[in-house]
């Protein structure tokens, strides 16, 4: 198992990320911090020399820079030096305490604890020792309130990649005070890191085909020509080398031999002259150059014909490459004498011209990949590969479960309305949530709600049909009145049922996502035997388990009348969920049910309803629902979501848009419906 720890990196100001032990699967919303947790990896675990620039730092310790420099120019650097800011990853190595034998992971161990299982390895990236003056240098003298803190950051940045260094140390786990210097290289034998980037162009054929799969062809015998005396990759590049030497051989007779009928017909043009002597050929040929020049793979097409690799389909082409890169991963890991404690492989956006059906797939075995490689090979070891999967697929997600998943959630400022850096939660931490429902049900749904900026809960069929319609009229109005709208945000709606919608509350408040659930009153009353369907004027009670649980720290049943107080003057909410239900259109008024009976209420020139004032709220209701009853739920909402127009949205679904829409910031909306195509209102609307 490993954790890492990072603080101060971009929008991964102060998060904490557990991997799992085969696959870990990271998702979220764009701009959320998983591909600078990539970077972060890359940055500060591969050896080599480490420049990062003052844009790496988390947009919130720019301050911490100002406050560094009012402390230095006070006569006070050690205070100074202490308010620096820095960029830190802390990793913890869990292991077993019985074994014998640590080997690259025994630098990294400096307790004495035999009962021990963990190693901590920090990584920071801080101004070097004696340099204060130097990165200080040029400051303005005071720092100016409006702009000064802007200058400095101006000088200071450029200073950053030549003043800046990384320094890695072990600690006792027991005592953090217990710690003792340690190298790069001996971070690097411990830990090794390797990525699949999600742009791996196989779609960039400008001029020619660029053979990426070949290319991954020639590193696997490359690195067999790398690997340790007596390893059977070795074998295999001896093999292919005396392979070369004997066709190298048979190529320089005959050309020798061509040269010997060619001599004559040359010396006539005066060559050699000059007295020297005739020549003879010897060709040279590199196996390592030679491989890595000429490597390609041709797919097998008609009477013999063959045919290049970029006449193969994106989507094998992405998971052939995607396979054999993973496979040279092992290659290299397992040509090494000394072999990594840990192998991080961070693969980004594996669904990039798979279908859904192989993005399931890939995800399932990825976990099997590792203990089939070795087999591969003909070797009896493993594989201790983790693999860091980023995705914005939900039949990826879906598929990973619960345990695998680590999901990326902006923290807001509430200062600036803006999100300066995420969160990382893992979903087998959220507690009260029913995760082996919801995965269950995630699976069947292929819901979103990981990727999406808002969402919607809604109870069925209906609701279904008709949400994305009314998002639409009700974006149009907004747009007219020169405001924003719902549909330039990516909201998604999920059809859960009015018995399950209470199972994702808990679930919804985890993920910190603004939630609307929309769902019926479902008024009822005493029967002969249990409560019995009934109008709102007439109901006691509701039977709908989506509210119940919503006022669930109410005592005894809550009543219609109730839940229509509660709703009076705005949407009951909860955290950042709200609840819509039916409400009356006017005060005092005849409420639905129903969405039928609410939708028909609303509209009632549309089904001939009169208006008549002397007509009672319980009359007006009946009325309503026995016109609903007698039409079939699907094609009530298809006739008004598509065929016919001029309706009017029912209260309580346009109070819940309004709701939603409101919870976005003003900048972020203002900017977002800038962008949106005005020829597909609902474009962004994703219904699950």
């Amino acid at each position: 198992m490993t954790k890492v720890e990072v603080k101060n990196f971009r929008l991964l100001r102060d998060v904490c990320v557990t991997f799992d032990e085969d696959v870990t699967v990271c998702v979220g919303r764009n701009n959320t911090g998983k591909t600078s947790l990539a970077e972060i990896l890359s940055k500060f675990l591969r050896p080599g020399d480490i420049s990062l620039r003052l844009e790496d730092f988390s947009s919130d310790s720019y301050i911490e820079f100002a406050d560094a420099y009012r402390k230095f120019i006070s006569g006070d650097e050690v205070a100074a030096r202490e308010a620096l800011p820095e960029i830190s990853v802390k990793v913890f190595l869990s292991y077993d305490s019985e074994t014998s034998e640590y080997g690259n992971l025994g630098p990294l161990i400096v307790d004495l604890d035999p009962e021990c299982g963990e190693a901590i390895v920090s990584i920071r990236y801080g101004l070097k020792p004696g340099s204060m003056k130097d990165f200080f240098r040029g400051a303005p003298l005071p720092l100016a309130e409006d702009w000064g803190e802007s200058l400095l950051l101006s000088l200071i940045g450029p200073r950053i990649p030549h003043l800046y260094e990384r320094i890695a140390i072990a600690i006792d786990p027991a005592d953090t005070t217990n710690y003792r210097s340690v190298s790069m290289a001996e971070v690097s034998k411990a830990i090794k890191v390797d990525f699949v980037k999600a742009q791996r162009g196989l779609d960039d054929e400008k001029e020619r085909p660029k053979d990426q799969i070949g290319k991954i062809l020639e590193s696997l015998f490359m690195v067999a020509a790398k690997a340790d005396d007596g390893h059977i990759l070795k074998n295999v590049a001896t093999q292919a080398e005396e392979a070369l030497e004997e066709i190298v051989e048979k190529l320089n007779e005959h050309l020798q031999e061509m040269y010997s009928k060619m001599a004559p017909t040359v010396s006539e043009f005066g060559y050699p002259g000059l007295g020297n002597r005739n020549f003879s050929t010897r060709t040279t040929l590199d196996s390592k150059r030679l491989l890595s020049n000429f490597t390609s793979i041709r797919y097998p097409g008609s009477a013999g014909v063959e045919l290049p690799e970029s006449y193969s389909g994106l989507g094998s082409r992405n998971l052939l490459l995607i396979l054999l890169t993973l496979f040279s991963y092992y290659r290299e890991y397992s040509a090494q004498g000394s072999r990594p404690c840990v192998h991080l492989v961070f693969i980004e956006e594996p669904e990039a011209h798979l279908h859904p059906q192989m993005q399931e797939i890939f995800i399932h075995q990825l976990g099997v990949f590792k203990k089939k490689f070795p087999v591969a090979d003909g070797e009896d070891q493993d594989w201790n590969a983790q693999f860091l999967v980023t995705t914005h697929s939900a039949h990826i997600a879906n598929r990973a479960g619960f345990a695998a998943i680590r999901y990326f959630r902006l923290c807001e400022n509430d200062a600036f309305l803006e999100s300066s850096s995420s969160s990382v939660l893992n979903l087998a931490d959220a507690s009260g949530v029913n995760k082996e429902f919801l995965h269950k049900y995630l699976t069947l749904t292929r819901a979103d709600l990981f990727f999406a900026d808002k969402a919607i809960l809604i109870e069925g069929t209906t609701e279904r049909i008709f949400i994305p319609a009314a998002i639409a009229e009700f974006d149009e109005k907004e747009r007219k009145a020169g405001g924003s709208s719902l549909s330039s945000q990516y909201v998604s709606i999920m059809e859960v049922g009015g018995a399950h919608a209470h199972i994702f509350y808990p679930f919804l408040d985890f993920l910190g996502l603004q939630t609307l659930v929309i769902t019926d009153l479902d008024p009822a009353k005493p029967g002969s035997k249990q409560l019995e369907r009934c109008c709102v004027q007439e109901g006691t009670a509701t039977t709908n388990q989506g509210i119940k649980k919503w006022f669930e720290e109410r005592e005894g049943e809550i009543s219609p009348a109730e839940l229509l107080k509660e709703a009076e003057s705005s949407l009951p909410t909860s955290g950042m969920r709200a609840l819509a239900y039916q409400v009356p259109e006017v005060a005092e008024g005849p409420c639905g049910r129903t969405f039928e009976d609410a939708f028909i209420l609303a509209n009632p020139e549309i089904f001939g309803l009169s208006s008549d004032d002397s007509e009672s709220p319980l009359d007006a209701e009946m009325k309503a629902r026995e016109l609903a009853r007698g039409r079939k739920k699907s094609d009530f909402a298809l006739m008004f979501a598509i065929e016919q127009q001029g309706w009017k949205i029912p209260r309580y679904i346009k109070r819940g848009l309004d709701w939603l829409l409101d919870q976005a910031p003003a900048e972020q909306r203002d900017a977002a419906t800038q962008s949106v195509d005005d020829s597909n209102p609902a474009s962004q609307v994703a219904v699950r």
